[in-house]
C-alpha cells in the first residue's frame, strides 16, 4: 500500500470526529426543506373575475394593501345619453360604492383591504361653486388619513374630476379644498392627509 493510501485512510476517521465535534451530522443524500412560500402580499394569483363586469365604464380604484395604495379594476354604470356634468357625479358615487364595498374573495387573500366607509354620498357644485366641485354627505376632514387619500387618489385619477391628479371637495356646505394625490399620499397614506388648498368660490 503507497504512503498516499495511507494517509487518506488515517485522515478519514479523522475527519468524521471533527464534524461529530462540531454538531455536524454527516448525510449521504442533499435535504430538500421544500420550495420557499410563493405568495407575496399585494399580488393577485390571476383575474379576479367576480369582481370585474362586462358592462359599464372601467375604472380603477384604490385600495390599501401593506403600507401603500394600489389599484384595482372596477366598472361602474352609466346611463347612454348622461350628460357631462350629471355623468361626473354618476361616476363619482359608482366609485365611492366600490371604494366601500367589501374587497373580494382573492383581493383579501392578497391583504387588500379599504377604510372608506359605507354610505358616502356626493353630489355636484354648489350655485357659487367651481363646476369641478365634488361635494361629500360626510365633511372630508371627518373621515380617516386613509380613507381621504383612497378618496382623494381614486376620484383625482378618474373621469369625475379634471384629469390633473386633484380633486375639488367639501361637506354638503362650507369651504371647499382642492387635494392632490402625490407620490407620497400613494407610498404611505397613513402618514399625514393628502396635501391641499382651499379652494374660492366661483
Amino acid at each position: 500500500m503507497s504512503a498516499r493510501s495511507v494517509r487518506r485512510l488515517l485522515a478519514a476517521p479523522l475527519l468524521a470526529a471533527l464534524l461529530a465535534g462540531c454538531g455536524i451530522r454527516t448525510t449521504e443524500v442533499p435535504t430538500d426543506f421544500g420550495a420557499a412560500p410563493s405568495r407575496v402580499p399585494c399580488e393577485l394569483s390571476g383575474p379576479d373575475l367576480p369582481a370585474q363586469s362586462t358592462h359599464g365604464v372601467p375604472v380603477q380604484v384604490f385600495l390599501l394593501c401593506g403600507s401603500s395604495l394600489v389599484t384595482v379594476d372596477r366598472t361602474v354604470r352609466v346611463p347612454a345619453g348622461t350628460p357631462d356634468a350629471r355623468r361626473r357625479v354618476i361616476v363619482a358615487q359608482g366609485l365611492l360604492d366600490e371604494l366601500a364595498a367589501s374587497p373580494s374573495a382573492a383581493e383579501r387573500a392578497a391583504r387588500y383591504t379599504t377604510y372608506v366607509p359605507g354610505g358616502l354620498g356626493v353630489s355636484g357644485p354648489g350655485h357659487r361653486d367651481p363646476e369641478d366641485t365634488l361635494r361629500l354627505n360626510t365633511a372630508p376632514s371627518r373621515l380617516t388619513a386613509y380613507a381621504l387619500a383612497q378618496l382623494v387618489c381614486t376620484l383625482s385619477d378618474s373621469a369625475a374630476t379634471e384629469g390633473d391628479g386633484s380633486v375639488v371637495l367639501g361637506g354638503r356646505t362650507g369651504p371647499l379644498r382642492r387635494y392632490a394625490c402625490t407620490d407620497d399620499v400613494r407610498n404611505h397614506p397613513g402618514g399625514s392627509r393628502p396635501p391641499s388648498s382651499q379652494v374660492g368660490a366661483a
